[in-house]
């Protein structure tokens, strides 16, 4: 190939090869931290490889999930937050594999933004290696994209991929065993967790306040710290409790909240009937509800309201379910029953 001279560069067109492979240096430490049995969780190559039998398992199904952040990256990136919406959306994907009865296996992301910036990009996949840590999966790869003219600057989008595994005879939810009387548990959780952000930045907007100021519902953080608190993520201390057979269902409360999430786990001919004065509406629930004006069934349908993962089980089973979780360190109460339709 012959070299022209004035001859137009990629990085001249925005996208710098050699920031990307700094990228890729600067976070194989934090990838190889998540190796798990199965994963070795190296980067750099076309694909990744899982060994499911080296995971212990006999007779598996696999699950795949995907989800994003959503507009909680406005405020990271408005605020320069961004080591913790990595754990969110790490979080967001897991949790679902959860609701399907399947352990984690591995990760992979996608950043996308128009001009790399080496260290909110590094904070951010810190947060995500943080994330599968949290949940027991190999961050086994990803993709950088670097798109100039497609994102305005300081810009990013994330998404999140992950495949778990359920034994064959494991799955959730189990529809043909639920009845009438079975109680809900739910776990508490840390704040909106990665839905509703829309609505939430618009309250924020009618406020006036500033992201730094005071929260009003925590005045020990600032507006932006406590709305960035991140997704909880339930593997560790719920998977225990479905291999022991003893949960019928589980729902991830997100888009829809408790109002559309709970059907997707309850068997035709029942439905989820919540105590709502089983536990107190967390304080940043009752400041957008009372700042924003919402109504109690537009707040229930778009939050999720302090319960971050629901269980459903036999009213036998629950005494010893909540003593292992309570030991395990979630806040887990009895919030409702199945009744009928």
């Amino acid at each position: 190939m012959t070299d022209r001279q004035n001859g137009l560069t990629y990085a001249q067109a925005g996208v710098d090869i050699d920031a990307g492979n700094a990228l890729i240096e600067k976070i194989k430490p934090l990838a190889k931290a998540t190796r798990r049995p199965g994963a070795e969780a190296a980067l750099g190559g076309f694909g990744a490889l899982f060994d499911l039998k080296a995971a212990g398992y006999i007779d598996p199904l696999l699950v795949s999930t995907t989800d994003g952040v959503g507009t909680k990256l406005k405020i990271a990136i408005e605020t320069g937050q961004h080591d913790t919406v990595g754990i969110d959306l790490v979080a967001m994907c897991v949790n679902d594999l959860l609701a399907q009865g399947a352990e984690p296996l591995i990760f992979l992301d996608y950043f996308a933004t128009g001009k790399l910036n080496l260290d909110d990009a590094t904070r951010v996949v810190a947060g995500i290696a943080e994330g599968c840590k949290r949940a027991g999966c190999a961050l086994v790869g990803g993709e950088t994209a670097e798109m100039p003219g497609m994102y305005r600057d300081g810009d990013y989008d994330l998404a999140g991929f992950s495949v778990g595994a359920v034994e064959r005879g494991a799955v959730l939810p189990r529809l043909d065993d639920q009845a009438i009387g079975d109680v809900i548990i739910g776990l508490s959780a840390s704040g909106p967790h990665s839905n509703g952000y829309s609505l939430v930045r618009r309250v924020v907007e009618r406020s006036g306040l500033a992201w730094a100021t005071p929260a009003p519902f925590a005045p020990d953080m600032s507006l932006a710290e406590a709305l960035m608190a991140p997704t909880r993520i339930y593997i560790k201390s719920v998977l225990p409790q479905i291999r022991a057979g003893r949960i019928k269902g589980c729902a991830h409360i997100t888009g829809g909240g408790l109002i559309e999430n709970p059907p997707r786990a309850v068997a035709e001919g029942l439905v989820a009937e919540f105590d709502w004065s089983a536990w107190p509406l967390p304080p940043v629930f009752a400041w957008l509800q009372a700042e924003g004006g919402i109504s109690d069934h537009e707040l229930r349908r778009t939050f999720n309201c302090g319960i971050g993962l629901i269980l459903i089980l036999a009213p036998e089973e629950a005494p010893a379910v909540l003593t292992e979780l309570l030991a395990a360190g979630e806040d887990a109460f009895v919030c409702g029953q199945l009744v009928a339709a």
